[in-house]
């Protein structure tokens, strides 16, 4: 097998010798065999790969060796060049290498060795999206933060960097080198490498500050010089494409970039106060993956039984929190997992967060009157199966989304009230029968975000027992599971914590609930009611994930500000 030739080897692929003689003649004019034949299909890249590792005995690689990468090289190359000729130098304790994609293409290696002063190094063969992965990467972690850039504030030119800043020319400019338009990259980039959902620009009589909110909780990054107010609030309108002469209104905006392989759209949000416009930047990574059922936090048994009431042939289905609670994603996930060729599902929503292949996606306007009731209706002559309803916010859309239910459709659609009792109570409070509650909703599941220990840095301890009351749990469970507190790490940015997970509390409507509801609408007894009928809540599904050693018993207090009476924790 060894003494095959390169053609012999792309043959077996299935590589036709037409097909090889077309090669052999771009090649000549300035193509590479792996991109021509990738580009006409004729073989998988991997197979390609394959072939010409063999071929010249050249080892491939299936993934790079990144966790230990040494990004000095990106201060002495381009980006654009390593990703024109995917290639990528690693240099790292236990070699040098450069991972590239065509093998034929030997001078932009030879190029790398005499830039990097470099003569040993290993070639390996790698897939493009791997090289422009681990090419992402390195300039990524090499990238300067705002808080360095500013930091050159310090010193003696302090007064030329802000003029400079003030004085900027053309803030369209992206290509340019001004300052501003450093700045507000640096911000952005900043906040999608620490996992940031907002930015806050926030403007005080002294100062200008901005706030990154990481995992549901706000931190100070920058305190910025009070005069450069104007111009960074004038370059983020700029992208958004508002107004900058006007500054006395509340004006909404969007901005899509792309960070490195990510596709991040941006709400920008500008309001006007004493001391000038703050602005609030919600970051959306449109790459990010829609997240399955087990991914959001859920045990086995809340997952069972959410997957029984989502394949429910009619009937609604709310979800409940705060803003930021993770109720959209609920929905995401649960629409996922059961869309299909089979079924009709479509949503209105305001805004469209994630696209999901399959699902016809409406963005409400309230500018041409396409509210979530008008749209609804619109919906409904679409022969829908499954219907998704961002937000019930009054009155008309919470009946129509009733009386599709009543009439076959299984609808989706959030509240925000404190827990499951209330959303009950929110709806008879909108102005809705109670009889016609009673007779659409089906399930009411509420739902916070709590954070995940940073898994590096967590420290076992034993807490006290008014906490271990707080929570709800039996000392007696205490001998079989271990607690964990936060500490701080590099990893974790010192909050000790890294990731966020959900706890959840489903209420289903079953016929002694249903009772009560024609009865009364007070939510403290319906959540009394619902808890002996087996409901378990969010501050137990809480506690049980403390004794997994998944959150804080600090966490979950912070997010539920609940007390209960001690009882067991089911632990699956």
């Amino acid at each position: 097998m060894n003494s095959l030739s390169l053609n012999e080897r792309l043959g077996l692929a299935g590589v036709s010798e037409e097909l090889l003689t077309d090669v052999r003649q771009s090649s000549t004019n300035g193509k590479g065999i792996v991109d021509i034949l990738i580009q006409k299909k004729a073989i998988s890249e991997s197979d390609l790969i394959a072939a010409l590792g063999a071929q010249f005995n050249i080892p491939v690689w299936e993934e790079l060796p990144t966790d230990h990468i040494n990004t000095d090289f990106t201060g002495q190359i381009s980006i654009q060049y390593l990703k024109k000729h995917k290639i990528v130098p690693l240099i790292t304790p236990d070699g040098s290498f450069v991972a590239v994609n065509d093998p034929s293409h030997f001078q932009p290696v030879d190029d790398l060795r005499h830039i990097l002063d470099c003569n040993d190094f290993q070639i390996v063969l790698a897939t493009q999206e791997t090289i422009v992965s681990a090419i992402n990467l390195a300039y990524d972690l090499s990238r300067s933060t705002a808080k360095e850039f500013f930091q050159e504030m310090n010193d003696e030119s302090t007064d030329s960097i802000i003029s400079e800043i003030e004085d900027t020319g053309d803030l369209l400019d992206d290509t340019s080198d001004a300052p501003i338009i450093k700045l507000v990259n640096l911000l952005l980039s900043g906040a999608i490498k620490d996992r940031a959902s907002d930015i806050h620009i926030e403007p005080y009589q002294n100062s200008l500050k901005i706030r990154y909110r990481i995992d549901g909780i706000l931190y100070t990054i920058l305190n910025l010089p009070r005069k450069i107010q104007s111009t960074l609030v004038s370059r983020v309108k700029i992208m958004a494409r508002l107004n900058i002469a006007e500054k006395r209104l509340p004006q909404d905006g969007r901005i899509e970039i792309k960070v490195a392989d990510r596709s991040v759209d941006i709400r920008v949000s500008v309001i006007p106060t004493a001391f000038g416009e703050r602005v609030v930047l919600r970051l959306l990574d449109k790459t990010t993956a829609i997240l399955t059922l087990s991914d959001l936090g859920m045990d086995v048994k809340t997952i069972n039984l959410f997957n029984i009431l989502i394949k429910s042939p009619y009937g609604i289905i709310l979800v409940t929190g705060p803003t930021g609670s993770g109720k959209s994603t609920t929905l995401y996930a649960a629409l996922s997992s059961i869309n299909g060729p089979e079924i009709n599902i479509i949503t209105i929503e305001d805004p469209i967060e994630y696209q999901i292949e399959g699902i016809g996606q409406i963005q409400i306007n309230p500018k041409i009157d396409l509210t979530f009731a008008n749209g609804l209706r619109s919906i409904v002559r679409q022969d829908p199966d499954v219907i998704l309803v961002g937000e019930i916010r009054d009155q008309e859309t919470a009946e129509i989304a009733i009386q599709s239910s009543l009439t076959g459709h299984l609808v989706f659609s959030t509240l925000h009230t404190n827990d499951a009792a209330s959303a009950v109570t929110r709806l008879i409070d909108m102005g809705v029968e109670p009889f016609l509650v009673t007779s659409s909703v089906i399930a009411i599941i509420a739902q916070r975000l709590v954070r995940v220990l940073c898994p590096k840095c967590k420290e076992v301890y034993m807490p006290d027992d008014e906490s271990i009351k707080n929570m709800g749990i039996s000392k007696g469970i205490l001998e079989h599971h271990i607690i964990y507190r936060r500490k701080g790490c590099h990893a974790c940015m010192q909050t000790g914590y890294r990731g966020r997970t959900g706890i959840f509390e489903i209420m289903i409507m079953d016929d002694p609930i249903k009772k009560l509801i024609l009865k009364t609408s007070d939510s403290n007894q319906i959540n009394e009611t619902a808890l002996e009928r087996g409901m378990r809540t969010m501050l137990q599904d809480g506690a049980g994930k403390v004794l997994k050693g998944i959150t804080t018993i600090e966490e979950v207090l912070r997010v539920t500000r609940i007390l209960r009476r001690e009882t067991d924790v089911e632990i699956e």
